[in-house]
């Protein structure tokens, strides 16, 4: 005898179709689970929209049914925040239909991309038009624009071009009743009132669903320098971007730090090929981009002449630069590993944390002495965007430790970290988001008035809390009540 038909779904097909509303097992796979395997949900249903008047339908079906509304990009989220919980209550939407290139102007130097195109697409579009798309991710082949937007991803480029937030002209954004805000012009000035799309950016899908952005648009680089520098220390990797900074200004694109142990595990997982840049066993290395967009110069002159008198100062201890585009994306490819190659090598904790970029050599010190005190020979994974403060400060297990009894001491371990990052004014979370992986951290440092003011705009925008509940906010949002502010 077969199950009877569910009236909420079948009002989902008349939408989308019968084809992209998906409810078996095999079909929602991809769906319901997170990269990492930390999250495993089920969903009522997967329902895939192919226009943003699909998506404001589904949306109206969903707060009358008061059915729950996970939005979903391209599930490349690390934070538990785009996958059902496993109540199979909620409704997976994903936009991954929802991939056309709108419009690219490069008199304007801008484009508008529907959510589910991936960041790589947003890539290719660009350089189609002569113009470039900066935002770059290890994940850009699967990662969308929606997703970046909703999580206001950073990526490799950050230093000189800026986080999502900061490449966003506009965004299209379904809202919870199903209407649909219009915001998505490419006009660089606007003053009539409040920037309402600033809180959809980095909102992780709980105050409504992107289906389009506009983003700016850059001068392809005529040039790029890519380097590999072996420094003394994080003191010494923080006064080389200053150095570089002073030499060629704001052509310094990316500046990353990796330490060691991130190295040695990219050597022991990754694919054949890979080796170290330079001989020895440095401790830190830095891998930088210098690129200019003018035929005219070139940067190299200037970065070797700051590499020598960082080097006559010890403050670098041996480097490299690319000799070919070939020879920069094997650099970039060490760097790039490094999260499947700590994944390979077991369970690790992870850590998005920011702080002052003068900051990070003494919080890298304080942050190893800690962690050594309390696990002894835990290994400390540490690489990132050390241009603009934000570590993935990761840690594996010491030798000889079972899995299991690493995993047993995960939260003391975040709790060493996120009090020193606490301690120094910094974030817990600097480009990953919060989902339901950092929110209990999330509650203990954010400062009281801030949460309210978050629970307030949630309920203004999304009173019966149909869009990602228990992401970022706890569950139940409670209606607010007034204070004096």
């Amino acid at each position: 005898m077969s199950n009877p038909a569910d009236p909420f779904v079948e009002e989902l097909r008349a939408i989308t179709g019968a084809a992209h509303v998906l409810t078996d097992d095999a079909s929602t796979a991809r769906y319901v689970g997170d990269w990492r395997r930390n999250y495993p949900g089920a969903a009522r249903a997967v329902v895939r929209p192919a226009s943003t008047e699909e998506v404001s339908r589904v949306v109206a079906l969903c707060a009358t049914w008061g059915v729950p509304v996970v939005p979903q990009g391209g599930n490349t989220g690390l934070v538990g925040g785009s996958t059902p919980d496993a109540s199979s209550r909620e409704v997976v939407l994903s936009l991954d239909r929802m991939t056309r290139v709108r419009r690219v102007d490069p008199l304007d130097n801008s484009m508008t991309l529907e959510a589910g195109c991936t960041v790589l697409a947003a890539q290719e579009a660009a350089a189609a038009a002569g113009r470039l798309f900066p935002l770059s991710l290890a994940s850009e082949g699967s990662a969308t624009v929606g997703g970046v937007v909703s999580t206001n991803a950073g990526g490799e480029q950050v230093l000189r071009y800026g986080n999502t937030r900061d490449l966003t002209l506009g965004i299209e954004v379904v809202l919870a009743d199903g209407r649909v805000l219009d915001a998505s012009g490419a006009l660089r000035k606007d003053n009539t009132g409040y920037d309402l799309k600033q809180l959809f950016i980095g909102g992780e899908g709980t105050l409504g669903i992107v289906t389009a952005a506009t983003f700016k648009l850059h001068a392809r680089p005529d040039k790029v320098v890519t380097g590999w520098v072996a420094v003394r220390d994080p003191q010494a990797a923080v006064e080389l971007l200053a150095r570089l900074g002073d030499a060629v200004g704001e052509r310094v694109t990316a500046f990353e730090l990796i330490g060691r142990e991130a190295l040695a595990q990219v050597l022991a997982h990754g694919t054949p090929g890979m080796r170290d840049p330079l001989a020895g066993e440095h401790a830190w290395a830095v891998l930088f981009d210098v690129s200019e967009t003018s035929a005219l110069l070139d940067p190299t002159p200037a970065v070797e002449d700051a590499l020598a008198g960082a080097m006559e100062q010890g403050l670098v201890l041996d480097a490299v630069l690319a000799a070919s585009g070939q020879q920069a994306h094997a650099l970039w490819a060490l760097r790039e590993h490094v999260p499947e190659a700590q994944r390979l090598d077991g369970p690790s904790i992870k850590h998005d944390i920011s702080v002052a970029v003068s900051r990070i050599p003494e919080f890298i010190a304080e942050a190893g002495a800690a962690l050594e005190g309390l696990l002894p020979g835990i290994r400390v994974v540490c690489f990132g965007h050390v241009g603009d403060g934000n570590l993935h400060y990761n840690q594996s297990r010491p030798p000889g430790m079972s899995d299991a009894a690493f995993r047993a001491r995960e939260e003391a371990v975040h709790d060493v970290v996120h009090a020193i990052t606490a301690r120094m004014q910094g974030s817990i979370s600097a480009e990953h988001g919060i989902g339901r992986l950092k929110q209990e951290a999330f509650l203990q440092y954010k400062q009281p008035v801030a949460l309210e003011l978050m629970a307030r705009i949630k309920h203004a925008l999304d009173p019966e809390n149909t869009f990602n509940p228990g992401r970022v906010l706890p569950l139940p949002v409670a209606t607010p009540r007034p204070s004096s502010l």
